[in-house]
């Protein structure tokens, strides 16, 4: 069943939930009500246990294009700007940090704020099409969506100086190049290899990898101790896990392990009883 959202829609495919934006006149740019339907999505995704893995992508020719123009001629007093960032804080930081493992298919354009999007994900299929762009200094602004703390941990901090500073364009074969994607297809076969890869993380242990997710973000800031401190903490909570346990069970007994079903058979609880939602 497909969910409609302000400028974006969603829809289960199993453990997998597809996100895709869907404003393609505008060419997937961040919109007001895109912006805001993003929040609601990721609120969905942290509180949905039974969403092992997203598949994040844009609807038409381009991934996303970035600010809407339109919306940046009119919102541009310190007043505005202040607040849209203010509330950008509950949709880019969240999108980044999701306990869940993330895919983007890319096709056309990921420009500013689109690129920063695409680059908090985990895994990035591009298609043939893609081009990732920063384009910040061409509209005389400092670069957001998180680029300019996603994109030196990628690819380095010289390579990132250099891209953003020349308004640089990276096709999906550079992209793949630098470690931005994974692979790149036909514009055709994205979805279907982008849906492939998210199926096959929502088989392994994926909650798991959303411990892990939050050890990663950690790895640039702490120091040695912190980062050790942090492996112990977090190894307790994966070990108390129903994947642990199936994992642990299936190299024992040398068969494949089948963490979906460990999931399945074990769902984490909120905490309220049947029936009581907040």
């Amino acid at each position: 069943m497909i969910t409609q959202y302000p400028h974006v829609e969603t829809e289960r495919d199993g453990p997998v939930l597809i996100v895709r934006l869907d404003n393609p006149e505008t060419h997937n740019s961040l919109s007001r009500e895109m912006r805001y339907s993003l929040r609601d999505v990721a609120r969905v995704i942290h509180d949905d246990q039974s969403i092992r893995c997203v598949y994040l992508t844009g609807k038409g020719k381009s991934f996303c294009t970035g600010g809407n123009l339109d919306m940046l001629v009119k919102a541009k007093d310190p007043w505005s700007v202040h607040t849209r960032f203010r509330h950008s804080d509950d949709i880019f930081i969240p999108w980044a940090s999701l306990d869940t493992p993330v895919v983007c298919g890319v096709r056309g354009h990921a420009m500013g704020g689109g690129m920063g999007l695409a680059l908090m994900a985990d895994l990035v299929v591009a298609g043939e099409s893609a081009k990732f762009s920063a384009g910040f200094f061409r509209l005389g602004v400092v670069p957001d969506c998180l680029i300019a703390y996603t994109l030196p941990r990628l690819v380095g901090l010289a390579k990132a100086r250099n891209f953003l500073f020349s308004n640089g364009t990276w096709t999906g074969e550079q992209a793949m190049d630098l470690g931005l994607a994974t692979q790149v297809v036909a514009d055709e076969d994205v979805d279907a290899s982008g849906l492939a890869l998210a199926h096959k993380l929502a088989q392994s242990p994926a909650h798991v990898m959303g411990l892990a997710k939050k050890l990663l973000l950690r790895s640039f800031e702490s120091s040695l101790e912190e980062m050790m401190e942090k492996e112990g903490y977090l190894q307790v909570l994966a070990m108390s896990s129903a994947e642990f346990e199936e994992g642990l069970d299936a190299a024992r007994h040398k068969r494949k392990a089948d963490f979906l079903g460990a999931a399945e058979a074990n769902p984490l609880s909120d905490g309220m009883p049947d029936g009581e939602k907040v």
